[in-house]
This record gives structure tokens, C-alpha cells and sequence, in this order.
């Protein structure tokens, strides 16, 4: 079963870019390593050669995984979005009901996630209790410090 993510245009050209750089940059390198170890002579106890293999085998895995996430990627149209309530990609100003703070935060994917930049997946426990909210709406959100209340201030692409 295939596992669909989906990316703004953004967060996609980044895991276009890194799997670009590990096919190939990384791909070469692991193959030289193992070209330069093999010719240091006898293989049964090549060490180098054997380290050479094993990270090479591990750069495969991450290849592999990283070209089904592309593959299993779709882009999401920021414009078709809807601003009445809560989905991917909404910008959110909330504001704190305990200590009446507002902040900000856009809900992205999880692989997108920058909490520095304001951006929070939408699979963390305040993403998931915004999901679906409106503007006026006050969300209960249970986190590991206990619980938060957020009321929903404006809503935006």
C-alpha cells in the first residue's frame, strides 16, 4: 500500500534536491570508496572494504526510500485551499487563553515541519486539535505538559 504525503511546491523541490545529491554526489563517492579499498588487496580481511559495502548498502536503503517518497508525493494547489476553516497548509493565529499570548503557525507536512520558522505538521498533537477548526473556535489541546486552550483568531493561505 503506498503511502501518499503530500508537499507544497517548496517542501517537494527540497526532497527532489536531496535525492538528486545522494544519486548523484553520494552514489559516485560510495563507489570510489569501494574501488579504492578493493585495490588495497586481499578482501577477506579488508575492513575498509567491508566498511565501504556497509555504507554503501545504507545510502541504497536511503535512496530507495527517499525516491518512494517522491514517487508517493502529491502537491497540494494553495489556491484551491478553503480559509473557513482549519486544513494543510493554513496559516492559524491563535491566541493562548491561559496566558492570553497570540502566536502564529502554518500547518505543513510533517517532513516540512520548521517550528523556528512558524511551521508545525499537522500530525503533532496542536496540529491535529486544529484541523477542522473555525475562526472563533476554541480548541482543547492535550500535550504532554498537560492541557492548552487555543482560541482561533484568523485564518489564511
Amino acid at each position: 500500500m503506498s503511502n501518499v504525503s503530500y508537499y507544497t511546491e517548496e517542501g517537494l523541490k527540497k526532497l527532489k534536491e536531496e535525492l538528486n545529491q545522494l544519486r548523484d554526489v553520494e552514489r559516485p563517492k560510495a563507489s570510489q570508496a569501494i574501488a579504492e579499498a578493493r585495490d588495497k588487496g586481499d578482501l577477506s580481511e579488508n575492513a575498509e572494504y567491508d566498511a565501504a559495502k556497509e555504507a554503501q548498502g545504507l545510502l541504497e536503503m536511503k535512496i530507495a526510500k527517499l525516491e518512494e517518497v517522491v514517487s508517493n508525493a502529491r502537491l497540494i494547489d494553495e489556491s484551491q485551499l478553503d480559509t473557513s476553516k482549519v486544513l494543510v497548509l493554513s496559516k492559524v493565529r491563535l491566541r493562548n487563553k491561559q496566558n492570553k499570548m497570540e502566536v502564529a503557525y502554518t500547518l505543513v507536512a510533517e517532513s516540512e515541519a520548521d517550528l523556528k520558522a512558524g511551521k508545525i505538521s499537522v500530525t503533532s498533537p496542536i496540529g491535529k486539535g486544529l484541523l477542522g477548526k473555525k475562526v472563533g473556535d476554541v480548541a482543547e489541546i492535550q500535550v504532554p505538559s498537560g492541557a492548552l486552550k487555543f482560541e482561533i483568531l484568523e485564518i489564511s493561505r
